[in-house]
């Protein structure tokens, strides 16, 4: 029986699978420069006893398996390299609960953050990891994403409880619980959270939730200098004040928004960051906060929920901003973490990087814990601007490397940082690759992703 068919009959309804070109092609790619690959088939299942049953199917065929969510990640995870099965699980999109009282919630995989956030609001409480797309929570914990409010509430793996999981020969299994700690066993929620789909499916989480608070301010501070922004930064964090986004942005960068957004903020290096808690502490906060940052040659304050809205829109939109000022060219991005106070030294060695190479490229960070960006535009049909672009990229890894660091700080793995992996964690590249046959013996899920090739 050929693999639709078969699949069909699994889940007893052929509408949700689908050879068709548009959404193959659909699944075939992602946001970046890695080239796309068809699946040979798009599956949509809608619950957990679903996505057993294909992937029992699957391992019993020895067909490659890629799940996906909304498709915002950017190393090529959700590329099927090998063809095979396309699992959609946007379909697995129920909240089952919130708990008010014990600052939890279950849902399941597909439900994205900012619907989860909608129910939320409804009791007062909000789930915080924000990387900025609306990225399904399953996709999330996947990756173990996280983006603007790591500085204040750490990422997806600080945030789930426990998961639900179906591994590669269709076996579900639950990790974690809902209690805030544990010291029963291995932690076998954390090794499944940031795995990309290598080590089982992600069907169901529960995750820690926190309560809205009192009083916010959004801050926009502007500087002569990269340098000088980036001492900013260090200096809020060193202080303590209570900042739960602290992101630093260069000039190129906010060039490109103003064109995209119709904005007019000073296009030079700059911090955007907010103050939460209660009143009397953001005002003192805000406070020492001018007094740390008297560098700066503006400090716009917003307190209006709609300017902080439109603030942190412009700084979610950067990537759409350099797409639209860069027509028929594709995005390429860095993705390095280093400790924060050498972030100032960090990115000044990716600018002198940058200009010796004679690229077009903008820098971004999550000033707050030391992760930053480059953002390269490149021409597809000039191998060579390609090829600076690599350099560059292997340099800055490099760099982050020898001093603390590690190759991505929240894109993950996928295709596009193996051989870094490698570079970073090669004498532990082994003990990998045994929890990967001990979980998926047969290979069959997400093929071609994190370990590099035995």
């Amino acid at each position: 029986m050929e693999l639709s068919s078969a699949l069909a009959e699994v889940l007893g309804d052929a509408s949700r699978v689908s050879t068709g070109d548009s959404l193959l092609e659909q699944h075939a790619g992602d946001l970046t420069y890695h080239p796309p690959h068809r699946p040979d088939v798009v599956v949509s299942p809608t619950s957990t006893d679903e996505v057993a049953r294909v992937l029992a199917l699957a391992d019993r065929e020895r067909v490659p398996v890629v799940a996906s969510g909304a498709r915002t990640s950017l190393e090529g995870h959700v590329i099927p390299v090998q063809g095979g099965i396309a699992l959609d699980l946007t379909g697995l999109d129920r909240i089952l609960a919130v708990d008010a009282l014990d600052l939890s919630a279950t849902v399941e995989a597909g439900v994205t953050r900012l619907r989860l956030n909608e129910r939320l609001g409804r009791d007062g409480l909000v789930f915080p990891v924000d990387p900025g797309a609306d990225a399904t929570l399953g996709g999330m914990a996947a990756t173990n994403a996280s983006g603007t409010t790591t500085v204040r509430y750490g990422g997806m793996r600080a945030h789930v409880l426990a998961l639900q999981v179906v591994l590669a020969s269709g076996r579900v299994v639950r990790t974690g619980s809902r209690a805030r700690k544990s010291s029963a066993g291995y932690d076998l929620t954390s090794l499944f959270i940031g795995s990309e789909g290598t080590l089982g499916v992600i069907t169901e989480l529960t995750l820690r939730v926190h309560g809205i608070r009192e009083h916010v301010v959004a801050v926009r501070a502007a500087f002569a200098e990269l340098d000088a922004a980036c001492a900013g930064a260090v200096a809020l964090v060193g202080a303590g004040v209570s900042v739960e986004r602290l992101e630093l942005l260069d000039a190129p960068t906010l060039r490109a928004v103003n064109a995209y957004k119709g904005t007019s903020y000073d296009e030079a290096p700059s911090l955007f960051f907010e103050l939460a808690g209660t009143e009397a502490g953001v005002d003192g906060d805000l406070a020492a906060s001018r007094e740390l940052l008297e560098g700066c040659h503006a400090f716009q304050v917003e307190h209006d929920p709609t300017a902080r809205h439109r603030l942190w829109e412009a700084r979610h939109h950067v990537l759409f901003a350099l797409v639209a000022a860069s027509p028929g060219r594709e995005h390429m991005s860095t993705d390095v973490c280093v400790p924060i106070f050498r972030l100032p030294e960090a990115l000044r060695h990716a600018r002198r990087a940058i200009d010796e190479r004679d690229l077009d490229a903008a820098i971004v960070a999550h000033a707050g814990d030391g992760n930053y960006h480059v953002l390269f535009m490149l021409d597809p049909t000039d191998p060579s601007e390609l090829e600076r672009a690599r350099s560059l990229n292997d340099e800055i890894v490099e760099w982050a490397l020898a001093h603390g660091g590690t190759c991505t700080g929240e894109h993950g793995i996928g295709l596009g940082k193996i051989a870094y992996l490698e570079r970073e964690h090669g004498d532990l590249v082994p003990l990998m690759r045994g929890v990967k046959r001990l979980l998926d013996p047969h290979g069959i899920l997400n093929p071609g992703k994190v370990l590099p090739n035995p």
